[in-house]
């Protein structure tokens, strides 16, 4: 039987379905949850169907999480959309539900679940839901808002098609759901925007980021920098993409302080892998998109060493 048949003979087989994602999420996590929710729920109105998770942060125009308590999970079904490992699902709720479903695009790395779909050729897993609707379409039903969550999710993780990920099939697809009536300017508008205090900020990755001439480039961003511009962790994703917009540069960490003294490792490239680094310093993730974690500024050090050494070794400069 094909996965996605699996899929919906276990979503028939649940009265209540729990749907999380990963913590601190981002446009694709809260699309491939939302429009996963969205088909569902208009699919089979007689079905108790929940989004779980904490804040979204700045992503309150795409979709509102429900309060749900742990006796709710009772004999219900819980689905995992784009989390590569159970330490970062939204909610420790997940383990209470009776079957665990994964669907994710990230290398399986960490397997979880009593059932997993993974794709790691999807630029999403906001794409691997509408293929799930597509592959299903005689019996489940897209509506506008399910297609406006789901392009959120592919223009998000694909940087509006910019990224590798992107393929004819990720075109087609986002082709497929603007057919459905929403405002995708606005969307795209909103999917932009940055505050006044990351502006300034992006501004000081700009001036201070360190580049070698291979073009392996890092920044580091200091609980003195980050009070300076009043921001938290959870708001510097928005600056990840500025380094790559400079031609030279050909892969870079944005180290981020922790309060507990460590530092979040944000690591991307436009060629070399260096999903291998993030899994040596207990993360993970893409070939060119990963997460680690540095113990202190010696790791941090050590860290951007071996990008160093993967620009190196790739031969590239600039791609």
């Amino acid at each position: 039987m094909e996965i996605t048949q699996q899929i919906l003979e276990k979503i028939k087989a649940y009265q209540k379905i729990m749907i999380h994602r990963h913590q601190s999420p981002d446009p694709d996590a809260l699309g491939s949850q939302g429009g996963l929710a969205e088909i569902l729920r208009t699919t089979f109105p007689e079905k108790e169907i929940y989004v779980i998770g904490g804040s979204v942060n700045d992503l309150d125009y795409l979709i509102t999480m429900d309060q749900v308590e742990d006796e709710m999970y009772q004999g219900a079904l819980v689905i995992s959309t784009d989390t590569a490992n159970a330490p970062r699902i939204s909610g420790d709720q997940y383990n209470l539900g009776d079957y665990l479903l994964k669907i994710d695009h990230h290398p399986n790395d960490e397997p979880y679940g009593d059932l997993s779909w993974i794709n790691t050729e999807a630029s999403s897993t906001s794409e691997m839901i509408y293929d799930f609707y597509e592959a299903h379409q005689e019996e489940l039903t897209m509506t506008p808002e399910a297609a406006r969550l789901l392009y959120a999710g592919i223009v998000g993780d694909t940087g509006r098609f910019m990224y590798p990920a992107t393929t004819s099939h990720t075109l087609y697809v986002a082709s497929k759901l603007r057919e459905f009536p929403f405002d995708a300017a606005k969307l795209n508008r909103q999917i932009d925007e940055i505050t006044v205090k990351i502006a300034r900020l992006s501004g000081y990755v700009t001036e201070n980021i360190q580049v070698d001439e291979k073009g392996a480039a890092m920044v580091l961003l200091t609980q003195e920098v980050l009070d300076k511009f009043d921001v938290v962790d959870s708001e510097t994703p928005a600056i990840i993409s500025v380094p790559g917009r400079i031609k030279d540069i050909n892969a870079w960490g944005i180290f981020v302080a922790q309060p507990n003294g460590t530092y979040r490792v944000r690591l991307r490239s436009k060629g070399p892998v260096i999903n291998t680094i993030a899994k040596r310093h207990h993360g993970g993730g893409h070939p060119l998109a990963s997460g680690a974690n540095a113990q202190d500024l010696e790791e941090v050090a050590e860290i951007y060493k071996e990008i160093q050494a993967v620009v190196n070794q790739s031969g590239e400069k600039g791609v």
